[in-house]
């Protein structure tokens, strides 16, 4: 007997929760980075703030205009491709009914059943029938590009600010090392905790997110003490 409840999904999270782990994750590398480079080069405190503040801002304002272009692209696309079938189906005859059957069938609905289901939802919707099922177009996953443009943007500034607050609280001295050591600390938490609202594996997020930004870190610093050397 059925409750009338519906089962809860995270795949409404899915357009939200990749610009905001991208961005939160581009954040903290990015400016964790250039922030360790620039000190392995033997720069000032001062200087290492400057130049992260810069990165922050910078990556904050690209992000968001990536991500809204980027995506507007996708919706420009849904678009079309919506006009395009809501002009086949104002078209008489009944080729979009046996086009949405033959798509049933091929998911293993008998024949007959297939006819059944296809004429009762395009009796019911028949844009939202053939955009979710034959062009894979649903309200839950279409694209949002101011959404993505502002998750991306936030969440970058959020991970940026961390390794400056690193920064501020660490001796100069120590900055290489501080940073990069919180820098991953985060980065792991970002994995855990993306993985975790999405409902993914944990610990296979946590050590892909950190892998990844300490690579980024290690070349940078690299980098930064060649040309600290060579000053």
């Amino acid at each position: 007997m059925s409750t009338g409840k519906q089962e809860a999904h995270r795949t409404g999270r899915i357009g939200w929760l990749r610009a905001a782990v991208l961005g939160a994750n581009d954040g903290i590398v990015s400016t964790a980075s250039l922030i360790v480079g620039v000190a392995a080069a033997n720069a000032v405190r001062e200087d290492v703030l400057i130049a992260g503040v810069a990165g922050l801002v910078a990556g904050a304002m690209s992000m968001a205009a990536g991500e809204y272009v980027s995506v507007s692209s996708q919706s420009d696309t849904e678009q079309a491709e919506l006009a395009r079938e809501r002009k086949e189906l104002a078209e008489p005859g009944d080729f979009e009914l046996e086009e949405l059957s033959s798509i049933y069938v091929k998911r293993g609905v008998e024949p007959t059943l297939a006819k059944q289901v296809a004429q009762q939802l395009m009796k019911h919707d028949a844009l939202a029938a053939h955009a979710r099922d034959e062009l894979g177009i649903s309200e839950t996953m279409s694209a949002r590009p101011v959404q993505a443009a502002l998750a991306s943007a936030v969440s970058f500034g959020i991970g940026a600010a961390l390794p400056l607050v690193t920064v501020l609280l660490v001796p100069e001295s120590s900055l290489v090392v501080a940073v990069s050591g919180m820098a991953l600390l985060f980065l792991a938490i970002l994995g855990a905790l993306s993985a975790w609202v999405g409902g993914a594996p944990i610990i296979k997020s946590t050590v892909r997110v950190a892998f990844w930004g300490a690579l980024a870190m290690g070349l940078t610093a690299l980098v930064g003490s060649i040309f600290g050397t060579a000053v």
